[in-house]
């Protein structure tokens, strides 16, 4: 097979083969139809569609953070009616047990006359795309069967494996104002969601198109702008993103400067922050930032990719202390300050 060596001024550190040039052209395509065709039924949420699709491209999950009302449940069910991929929905509530979300032996009549057998029922964790609802209202127990089929794309029943379906992601909610009777999720379980996303309230401009196109009719019914097999395609077609050898450095030296006990972390960090990112996040970072990359056309990661997906990467991995808490100083807030030394430093370098 030939080769296209990407331009120069990309830097490069492998080259790309024509199939995966004609791929990431189709995927940046269909990517800007995807997102016009949600756009029918969604108004506003341009980053949060993005950034859901990047992790779902990543095969990572990820975690939604947004007062009710803003249309959370309606989005990831028009990203799988779009992807033509199958959608479940749990409400996690305090008396859900782990065998409501995986399934359960059921007894039930067999073929031949008098005879009974049991049979699993697959619980709705058997789909592709699983938003789990308001997952801080339910017991650590039902949450940590929820985390292991996460991890391990299967789910273990009455002494039997099941493998989960593929693509499999799970999209998580939680509820900021409402924190009374709730089970929070140890900062452990939280590393394994690979994006931490906020969903904001609109702006004026997309609040006043809502009132108008939300009240009249029937809503629209969205068009299948892809296969499970061309999700699946797609994911291997991220993995083989180029990389170059110092953006690979870029990440992890953004990954240790939020550790405190790092003898290069700034003072700032060392003041405001109790614990950092693990080496999770360095995975995340440029599996994130080839997802990013290839949406927008790039045939290999570069510096903008890593600072897009900085924010929902870190946000939920660095644990602020009190003096940061009490001064109103937030995990993004870092972040970007972060982004900002990290990018004057490689300026002066390149100087």
């Amino acid at each position: 097979m030939s080769d296209t060596i990407v331009p120069s001024n990309i830097q490069p550190n492998a080259p790309v083969s024509d199939r995966d040039v004609a791929a990431i052209d189709e995927l940046r395509e269909t990517y800007g139809k995807l997102r016009a065709e949600v756009a029918r039924v969604i108004i506003g949420q341009d980053q949060v569609v993005e950034q859901l699709l990047m992790c779902i491209l990543s095969r990572g999950h990820a975690l939604l953070m947004g007062v009710p009302g803003l249309a959370k449940t309606l989005m990831v069910h028009s990203l799988a009616d779009v992807m033509s991929l199958g959608f479940s929905r749990i409400q996690f509530t305090p008396d859900l047990m782990p065998s409501d979300i995986t399934g359960t032996d059921i007894l039930q009549e067999t073929d031949q006359p008098g005879r009974r057998a049991f049979v699993f029922v697959k619980g709705p964790l058997f789909a592709n795309i699983v938003l789990a609802d308001e997952i801080n209202r339910t017991p650590p127990k039902t949450q940590s069967a929820l985390l292991e089929a996460m991890q391990e794309h299967k789910v273990t029943a009455s002494g039997k494996t099941f493998a989960l379906p593929s693509p499999f992601f799970v999209l998580a909610t939680q509820n900021p104002i409402e924190q009374e009777g709730t089970y929070q999720l140890p900062e452990a379980q939280l590393d394994r969601f690979m994006f931490f996303i906020h969903v904001h309230y609109p702006t004026l401009e997309e609040e006043r198109r809502i009132a108008r196109e939300t009240t009249g009719g029937a809503p629209a019914k969205l068009a299948k702008l892809l296969t499970g097999e061309q999700v699946l395609a797609f994911q291997e077609l991220v993995q083989r993103v180029p990389v170059p050898d110092h953006i690979y450095d870029i990440a992890v030296e953004l990954v240790r400067l939020t550790r405190p006990g790092e003898g290069t972390a700034p003072d700032f960090i060392k003041k405001l922050v109790t614990w950092g990112a693990g080496p999770r996040a360095v995975q995340y970072l440029i599996k994130g930032a080839k997802a990013h990359a290839v949406l927008h056309g790039s045939y290999l990661v570069r510096m903008e990719d890593i600072e897009a997906v900085a924010h929902p990467v870190l946000t939920h991995r660095i644990l602020t202390n009190f003096q940061a808490q009490s001064e109103g100083i937030t995990s993004p807030r870092i972040i970007g300050r972060l982004l900002k030394e990290l990018r004057d430093e490689k300026m002066k370098k390149a100087a």
